[in-house]
């Protein structure tokens, strides 16, 4: 079934709302004071977020692709395996869908952000940093993280067992990113996504939150730069195989 770019669009809208929810909503429950999950563990926010793309891709992969990161839908253009022309409607739906999210989590937080006087940790709730402040290290890590996203993702979803059962597929890339975030999430969140990153961050900038600190915007291209040229090379990589 053919859906209109109304519903695409509004389907890259949900479901990269969905996964700020679950995933900057899990890091705000790790992060910030007096919630009932403060310091619960790395583990939790990787569920988080590997649950935030599994759910995104269950509910509309088959509508818009469920590419909810730009990262992926720039990427896929640039091999020939998505319509240029939906590019920037696709963007602009998932930036927007980011926000309205990171929204959500803010709203839901709200009397823990302004019990919690750690700058780093109110920061850690919109988006990344390194954790060694090195941007050599803040690029390779979310290059290669992105980069094994999406050669994961792609292969998942269009291999023939993928093809046939959508759901099972979804399910594996929930868990590709979930053990992402366990195993290359240390150095700097992860983010892997440009929508994940930057919108939060200017809502971070934005909203008036006691002791958020700065918005680090001398880094903010990294995770927006570095996820794309990482899905880039992803894709091609991806091509590579039979199954593309």
């Amino acid at each position: 079934m053919e859906y209109s770019l109304f519903v695409k669009l509004a389907a890259e809208f949900v479901g990269t709302a969905v996964l700020l929810v679950f995933g900057n909503g899990a890091v705000a429950n790790v992060e910030l004071k007096n919630t009932k999950g403060h310091h619960a563990g790395w583990v939790n926010i990787a569920m988080g977020y590997g649950f935030g793309v599994m759910f995104p891709v269950l509910m509309f992969g088959a509508i818009s692709g469920a590419h909810i990161n730009p990262a992926m839908t720039i990427a896929q253009a640039v091999g020939g395996l998505f319509d240029w022309g939906l590019v920037l409607p696709y963007i602009v739906a998932q930036l927007l869908g980011a926000a309205a999210g990171q929204l959500i989590v803010y709203i839901t937080y709200y009397p823990h952000y302004h019990e919690t006087e750690e700058s780093e940790a109110i920061l850690a709730t919109f988006c990344t940093t390194d954790a060694y402040d090195n941007r050599v290290n803040y690029f390779l890590n979310e290059f290669f993280g992105t980069f094994m996203l999406v050669v994961g993702a792609l292969c998942c979803l269009t291999m023939p067992w993928g093809a046939q059962d959508h759901a099972a597929a979804s399910i594996v890339v929930g868990f590709i990113v979930w053990g992402l975030v366990t195993s290359m999430g240390g150095p700097t969140g992860p983010g892997l996504n440009p929508a994940r990153d930057f919108v939060p961050r200017l809502l971070h900038a934005i909203l008036p939150i006691p002791h958020k600190g700065t918005s680090r915007w001398s880094e903010a291209w990294i995770p927006v730069v570095a996820p794309i040229l990482g899905a880039i090379a992803g894709v091609f990589l991806y091509k590579v195989f039979p199954v593309a």
